[in-house]
């Protein structure tokens, strides 16, 4: 069975702490992951070569790695170029996920040719398109990516104030019907119920992170409840 196979039906849990955050810590990560585990996680999201390295050690679960690298000219910070590609190739995430919109990569690097290099050096290696559009999506399975996860959805200029929840998860119904690889169903899911939905929708998986593994961020919908 592929990863992506092994995945189908299930939830994966993001566990990630930029430098800011007060969870930042590999060894951290690594218990965060072996929550999730213990949980019932089929798969953990993780941020950095270290990240990574450390929930190998704690959890025999397949891992979507990534690498977030601020450019200057350039917004994308997912997995933007290949120095970043490269180092994921070499702590073997079962899938590698890359920020595929249409916006301009750092150095003016190409997607298509991040994507190549994954496929040529390692294909066991799985491809993860994060996506905002429909458009990129359907760009992205023409490139060869593996699947398309929603990542994105809100979190562009051109989606900006949107949802993947909105309308009753119109985005994920539409992307269904557009695209042939597996979907991923990932960003602002914060409920188990949306979770379910997203699924029922038509996502092959699901990834959850701050509304699992964020406990600053889940203070604070706490805190404004009761405010």
């Amino acid at each position: 069975m592929n990863t992506l196979e092994r995945l189908k039906g299930k939830l994966v849990v993001s566990c990630q702490a930029l430098e800011h955050e007060p969870l930042h810590s590999s060894e951290i990560m690594g218990k965060m992951a072996l929550a999730a585990y213990q949980g019932g996680a089929a798969g953990i999201r993780a941020n950095s070569v270290q990240d990574i390295a450390a929930i190998k050690n704690e959890v025999d679960l397949p891992i979507i790695g990534i690498i977030k690298q601020d450019y200057d000219d350039s917004e994308i910070f997912i997995t933007a170029t290949k120095r970043e590609v490269t180092a994921l190739l070499d702590v073997k995430p079962e899938i590698i996920a890359i920020d595929a919109t249409n916006r301009k990569r750092p150095n003016n690097e190409q997607l298509s040719d991040l994507v190549a290099l994954i496929n040529q050096t390692d294909p066991e290696i799985d491809t993860m398109a994060d996506v905002s559009t429909i458009e990129e999506a359907i760009a992205a399975e023409e490139l060869g990516f593996s699947c398309v996860s929603t990542t994105l959805v809100g979190y562009t200029a051109e989606t900006k104030g949107t949802a993947l929840a909105d309308d009753d998860f119109a985005f994920l119904r539409e992307l269904k019907s557009r695209v042939t690889i597996p979907i991923v169903a990932e960003g602002r899911i914060d409920t188990p119920a949306k979770a379910a939905r997203a699924l029922e929708t038509g996502a092959d998986f699901i990834v959850v992170g701050s509304a699992i593994t964020r406990p600053q961020l889940i203070t604070e919908t706490f805190v404004q409840a009761i405010q």
